[in-house]
């Protein structure tokens, strides 16, 4: 078993979570900017005004990208360093980073894969409606615009949004994330609509600018994973996998990739949330369901499931004592493999892993070394299952593991360490874990060594 020889092995990373320089060269605040700085929000009182100092220390991580070995590195754009006010005027100044960035992974030998938007809305956007506002689709068709003419000559490859789950589900269903405000189901829906609408903006102004991009998303999900191979619990978990639960809908697959990719909303959603439907206009759903190149899904964990004893979906309990990362998730190590699949079999398109990886506690020895022997398993166990599921004949073009830099992890702040490279946060040091060397000899072998 391998992976295909053209496979596409990366790193991921995102804007606010490392760059800091929070108020340099004209940067403008985001909603995360504000909210990190609230009471009781984020662990210990972290923010991200200076996180891993990426902003000044970028030609160091190229380097560090380059003696990794990836064919690519997945990065967010700051909207508000470029835009600060969100639209309007533009600042030469955060376009200028993201040019000599761009200019320094070609020199290296990687491909830049941009993500626009990674949850850091202006808070100049949010004091005018943010996502609940009409007008939000066209705001980001024109930063859309602006990163395709401006970059398009040197980046082929873009995704729109990463995890629009979070950034409506847990900020505005939870009230658990930035702006840290509780809307209504109907007003989350409307949103989520505004989300997908400014999806298919931002593919039409990206495809304007830059005739030979791939474009793609990067939505998330848990993959339901069967207990057992028998049929009927595989297709319970394929059941469940893409149903549409009214009381967890913003962490739906097919409520937000079924419009994308198929060009309507799943029928059961529709049904159970008949009379908080969004406003739907008659082009919408055409504008919505745009040609993309690419399907990316961050898979981290699974939730194992199974036929119950009236035949319909049920999860199952995960094992008694079974393995958990340090921020406490639980690990089925078979999670991409299901997950990869069931998607393919629904969306048929080349599908790319955008995120998986482990939190570890991690911490340099005596020695100055740091060894991160769980992290090692977790992706060696669950890249096997990918290269599974590649031999089966799905679609499988690349994987980017998360992430390259231990950095800001949103409400966990600093407490959760997700990267191959540890990193001190008073001196900003850089050390390689063992990890590293592994996801080296890993990406310089395609996954033989698995």
């Amino acid at each position: 078993m391998q992976f295909p020889k053209d496979f596409v092995w990366g790193v991921a990373t995102s804007a606010y979570q490392i760059e800091g320089a929070a108020v340099q060269d004209g940067r403008a605040p985001s909603i995360w900017d504000l909210y990190s700085k609230e009471p009781g929000k984020v662990f210990e009182g972290h923010n991200g005004d200076r996180a891993c100092d990426h902003y000044h220390r970028y030609e160091e991580d190229v380097i560090l990208m380059e003696k990794l070995g990836v064919k690519a590195y997945r990065f967010s754009v700051s909207w508000s360093r470029v835009l600060p006010q969100g639209t309007g005027m533009v600042n030469e100044k955060g376009l200028w980073f993201y040019e000599e960035l761009v200019d320094s992974l070609l020199a290296h030998g990687i491909t830049p894969y941009l993500t626009l938007y990674h949850w850091d809305l202006p808070y100049a956007l949010y004091q005018r409606g943010g996502w609940l506002s009409p007008e939000s689709p066209h705001w980001f068709a024109e930063y859309a615009s602006l990163l395709g003419r401006r970059f398009g000559d040197r980046v082929k490859h873009y995704m729109t949004f990463n995890e629009p789950q979070v950034f409506i589900g847990t900020a505005f269903s939870e009230g658990a994330h930035a702006p840290g405000y509780k809307v209504s189901r109907p007003q989350g829906l409307q949103m989520a609509h505004h989300v997908m609408l400014a999806h298919g903006r931002a593919v039409q102004a990206l495809r304007a600018a830059v005739p030979d991009a791939r474009i793609g998303w990067a939505p998330t999900s848990n993959a339901c994973v069967p207990v057992t191979r028998q049929t009927v619990d595989v297709e319970a978990a394929r059941s469940a996998y893409f149903s549409v639960q009214a009381d967890d809908w913003a962490w739906s697959v097919t409520w937000w990739s079924d419009p994308v990719m198929l060009g309507k909303y799943p029928e059961d959603g529709l049904r159970a949330m008949e009379t908080d439907l969004p406003r739907i206009g008659g082009r919408d759903m055409a504008l919505i369901h745009q040609p993309l190149d690419f399907y990316g899904q961050n898979i981290y964990r699974g939730v194992p499931t199974r036929a119950g004893a009236d035949g319909r979906p049920e999860h199952a309990p995960y094992p008694v004592g079974g393995p958990k990362t340090a921020i406490g998730w639980h690990v089925n190590f078979d999670c991409l493999y299901w997950g990869v699949k069931f998607l393919y079999e629904r969306y048929h398109a080349p599908i790319y892993i955008t995120e998986n990886g482990m939190s570890a506690h991690d911490w340099p020895d005596a020695e100055g070394k740091v060894h991160d022997p769980q992290r090692i398993d977790y992706l060696r166990r669950h890249l096997a299952h990918l290269r599974q599921a590649c031999t089966e004949g799905v679609d499988v073009a690349g994987y980017f593991e998360w992430s390259l830099l231990d950095n800001f992890e949103w409400t966990r702040g600093y407490n959760d360490r997700f990267g191959l490279v540890y990193v001190d946060f008073e001196t900003q040091a850089r050390i390689p874990k063992d990890s590293f060397a592994w996801y080296a000899r890993t990406i310089a072998e395609n996954g033989e060594n698995l």
